[in-house]
């Protein structure tokens, strides 16, 4: 960094080296205010600066009590393009989500459950090519890896197939919803993904504990049968614990290297 550059950015930068490094490890403490004061020969301002740089790129977090901690930087991979698909690596009665942490070595879990019936917004509606205001059942979950909330998910089903496959009940389905639903005939064969970023929701920051200035990354994927829509997901990831992989076409020398990490 260019001795031109703020002084406060030349501490953040100086701090953030040392975390990257491995100097200073996920969850050690930072030095106190004073401290920092000290070290660099600033005022209590010019700290307090640095420390808001660092904590708006989700790099330490501060707690009453507990002063200035580094976050432990991990990233969840998901891999979008078979993470849902009926094939996928897990078994009947565990679904794609358990299955992904499984393969990387983690735990995953959900939490907060939720089923609900909801208007269909404009949005939802022109999507999933029912009327506005007609009723649809929402499935929501938060899941958690390791302890920790990694992301919010959002699923939207037309009320004939929620009643016909089974998805009026507030609890898991066995096997997962889309085998339920390709029990009744209602298998997805195509699938339209969006990505977009934006800034959090303060109900999403405090859900997904984000550090203020962190974005979320926002992931639509509607699915369809041979003849309609079936669902919309709605999936709310936190942007510095999560990356989306999509694995397309012949990947043999891909596979062969070992893949993604």
């Amino acid at each position: 960094m260019a001795q031109s550059d703020p002084l406060y950015q030349r501490i953040a930068s100086d701090l953030r080296d040392q975390i990257r490094t491995g100097a200073i490890k996920a969850g050690d403490r930072l030095p106190t205010e004073v401290e920092l004061r000290e070290q660099y020969d600033v005022s209590r301002n010019t700290v307090r600066l640095a420390l808001g740089v660092l904590q708006n790129e989700g790099m330490i977090s501060s707690t009453q009590g507990k002063g200035t901690v580094v976050r432990e930087q991990v990233m969840l991979t998901y891999h979008a393009a078979w993470a849902e698909s009926r094939d996928r690596h897990a078994s009947d009665q565990t679904d794609a989500f358990y299955a992904e942490m499984r393969d990387q070595g983690r735990k995953g879990e959900y939490r907060d459950f939720e089923m609900r019936i909801k208007p269909a917004t404009p949005e939802l509606a022109a999507r999933l090519r029912v009327d506005e205001g007609d009723s649809l059942v929402s499935r929501a979950i938060s899941r958690f890896v390791d302890g920790q909330p990694f992301s919010l998910q959002d699923s939207y089903y037309p009320m004939d197939i929620s009643q016909e496959c089974g998805l009026l009940t507030p609890h898991d389905v066995p096997g997962g919803v889309i085998r339920a639903l390709a029990a009744k005939g209602h298998t997805e064969i195509g699938y339209v993904d969006e990505l977009t970023t934006r800034m959090p929701r303060p109900d999403e920051a405090r859900k997904l504990g984000l550090s203020q200035g962190t974005p979320v990354l926002v992931y639509v994927r509607t699915t369809y049968s041979d003849k309609r829509p079936l669902r919309l997901t709605l999936t709310i990831f936190a942007g510095d614990r999560n990356r989306v992989v999509y694995e397309l076409g012949d990947l043999t020398a891909y596979a062969e290297n070992g893949g993604a990490s």
